[in-house]
């Protein structure tokens, strides 16, 4: 990995935007092509881009096919699936909002919380399978009380994952559609004849899937438009420089346009970790991949001291933070904008992939300034609350007249005064 300076590293901390021009006309160009010919659009899509031919009987994943799929899953990795679900539903359970109305001086005040009618979710399936991802955008759902979960995942030459169409009959979700890219956006968010729209669509995928996410948005609610993956360790002295290469190949091994940054306050740290990085490339799997990710969006940054460590942290507000530095707890106060924050040197991010509870569906490029993670939040709606009596009418009245009437709505003024005239 390149080590840079804070004066050198401007190049490393630029990052790309979600204002593709060209790739955007060829979105609008497909969802188009959704609405007005449905089904049949899909089907000519998916044939075109996954080689997958659909017929209206096999667009739907079948009952028969998920029973299939069970066969092919091993008890011992059906047994670690069943134990991520507990654990990533109990965190959404409990963190789940709850209706809060407050009744002071015959007023009462305040929200519900109801969950939208139906979700879908959307799971990549480009270069790996990303079973867990099914985890992660559907349970905050099941969690929200949404009774109808939609899922779309592209098929390979007709086939979907085993292991994926298991966790999404083990999640709840409802129906499984062989779709993929804009063209399952679309789906979604319009209705074809087999695909009933949704309220809000989940998930992260390719720039495709994002984009059209951000077409179809205010049709229906959307979650984030999430880019490619991203690693920040801040470490001090106290790193081992081992632990931290790992940690940032756990992300660079994603895609070729993931980023993995490291920054720290150790010349000599920056220089280990530089040597363990590659060592640990040259026998990964997936090395030309790791490789092109980390020479043309990686790179250690030399910064004087943490503080301005958190400062750099906070202008990337990276998607997963980990704070490898001797006393984490210290350092989280001064953090203010990332998709999650690992602390210590035994919380590798893949922790939170899998098994921690937290989702690991989060803001990218910088979003989570104004993004969060995927949660329970994103599949309900709060809605005002609000019960006057006769006697609060009385008394808040005159104000509320005044307002209205200064707004010249007059009408707006006599609904009230109707109340305080009354005998």
């Amino acid at each position: 990995m390149k080590i840079y300076t804070v004066e050198s590293c401007g190049e490393l901390l630029a990052r790309g935007s979600f204002e593709q021009t060209e790739k955007m006309k060829t979105v609008q160009s497909i969802i188009q092509d959704v609405r007005a010919r449905g089904d049949q659009a899909v089907f000519d899509l998916e044939e075109k881009f996954d080689g997958t031919f659909l017929t209206k009987e096999t667009f739907r994943v079948s009952e028969e096919e998920i029973a299939a799929a069970y066969k092919e899953v091993t008890p011992e990795l059906f047994d670690s699936l069943k134990r991520a679900i507990d654990r990533v539903y109990a965190y959404h359970v409990r963190s789940g909002r709850k209706d809060h109305l407050v009744t002071e001086g015959g007023r009462t005040t305040g929200y519900v919380v109801r969950p939208v009618s139906a979700a879908g979710i959307y799971v990549p399936g480009g270069t790996a399978p990303l079973t867990s991802s099914v985890l992660m955008g559907v349970l905050p759902a099941k969690a929200a009380g949404v009774k109808r979960i939609v899922m779309a995942t592209p098929a390979k030459n007709g086939k979907i994952h085993p292991l994926t169409l298991v966790a999404a009959k083990e999640c709840g979700v409802d129906e499984i559609f062989k779709m993929g890219g804009a063209q399952a956006v679309a789906a979604l968010a319009y209705g074809t004849d087999s695909v009933e729209k949704v309220d809000v669509i989940a998930g992260p995928g390719n720039i495709f899937v994002t984009l059209a996410k951000k077409e179809v948005y205010g049709q229906v609610g959307i979650d984030m438009l999430a880019g490619p993956s991203e690693i920040l360790i801040i470490a001090d002295g106290s790193a081992n420089p081992d632990y931290v290469a790992a940690d940032v190949l756990s992300q660079a091994e994603h895609d070729v346009l993931a980023r993995s940054i490291v920054v720290t306050d150790s010349a000599e740290l920056a220089k280990r970790i530089s040597e363990r990085v590659e060592a640990r490339l040259s026998v990964l799997p997936r090395e030309e991949i790791a490789r092109k990710a980390l020479d043309e969006n990686g790179g250690i940054i030399l910064v004087d001291d943490l503080a301005q460590g958190c400062e750099i942290s906070n202008e990337i507000a990276p998607e997963h933070l980990e704070l490898y530095v001797a006393e984490p707890e210290k350092l989280l106060p001064s953090i203010q904008n990332a998709g999650a924050v690992f602390m210590g040197a035994y919380t590798p991010e893949p922790i939170g992939d899998y098994f921690a509870g937290p989702d690991h569906i989060l803001p990218t490029g910088g979003s989570a300034k104004f993004f969060q993670v995927l949660n329970e939040d994103v599949f309900t709606r709060k809605m005002s609350v609000i019960s006057y009596t006769k006697e609060a009418i009385q008394k808040d009245g005159e104000h509320v007249v005044r307002l209205a009437e200064s707004e010249l709505l007059s009408a707006h003024a006599r609904a009230v005064l109707a109340r305080m005239e009354e005998k």
